[in-house]
């Protein structure tokens, strides 16, 4: 069954070249391999993710890949020192860009295209 193995996420682009710039430069991200429409980044844990050419544009109505962190804090902080802007919403309401949302506290940014991406912690267990 597919529960057993690893995924990951694909982030749609029309500029692959404008994208490359932001999860390298901005966000830190390390090429694992790349082909004429696609780039692999390499994450943490094993993980990877793409950002891949597509002719459809990102609604950034919702998250569409997320990294679970150990200090949340510290990596918003970290990456508003790189110029990265998080968004702001009334529900879940976050406070200087993160939202408590029971199980964890969560933070969103989006990339130059629109993608949500989020950022999660899980809070410790009770």
């Amino acid at each position: 069954m597919l529960s057993g193995h690893p995924v990951y996420a694909t982030i749609p682009t029309q500029d692959v070249a404008s994208l490359r710039r932001f999860y390298e430069d901005v966000l830190g991200f390390p090429v694992q391999r790349e082909t004429s429409s696609t780039i692999y980044y390499d994450a943490g844990g094993g993980t990877f993710f793409a950002v891949s050419r597509s002719a459809g544009q990102s609604s950034g109505s919702h998250t569409q890949m997320a990294f679970r962190v150990d200090d949340i804090q510290g990596e918003v902080t970290a990456l508003r020192a790189n110029g990265v802007a998080f968004e702001e919403y009334e529900t879940p309401k976050t406070v200087e860009g993160i939202a408590d949302v029971g199980a964890g506290w969560a933070a969103w940014l989006k990339d130059p295209d629109g993608n949500l991406i989020g950022i999660w912690q899980f809070k410790p267990d009770a």
